[in-house]
């Protein structure tokens, strides 16, 4: 499994909240099937198949159009692990297990 980051924001929009764009893409990676995923303060991590996370992410990308948005940006950063298994849990429990 990989992990993708990935921030969607829209531009231009006249406001300057997103959580109405959050909240689509949520909604949208809800109905998607083989991921998991985590939102976070600043963006959302997706865990899945790496090819099936390019889908995912290209969905995402469109959300803030079908919401009106004329311009988004969306940034996207990949943990693809090949030596061991990777799972958005297990990151956060080999941090704490640190602590």
């Amino acid at each position: 499994m990989a992990l993708l980051e990935i921030t969607v924001a829209p531009l231009g929009t006249g406001d300057t909240s997103v959580s109405k764009y959050v909240a689509a893409c949520h909604k949208v990676l809800a109905k998607e099937e083989g991921i998991q995923y985590q939102l976070t303060p600043m963006s959302t991590i997706i865990e899945g198949e790496i090819d099936r996370l390019f889908e995912v992410a290209k969905k995402l990308h469109h959300v803030p159009f079908s919401e009106g948005a004329m311009r988004v940006s969306t940034s996207m950063k990949i943990d693809d692990r090949r030596d061991k298994e990777t799972t958005i849990e297990g990151k956060l429990a080999s941090v704490k297990s640190k602590l």
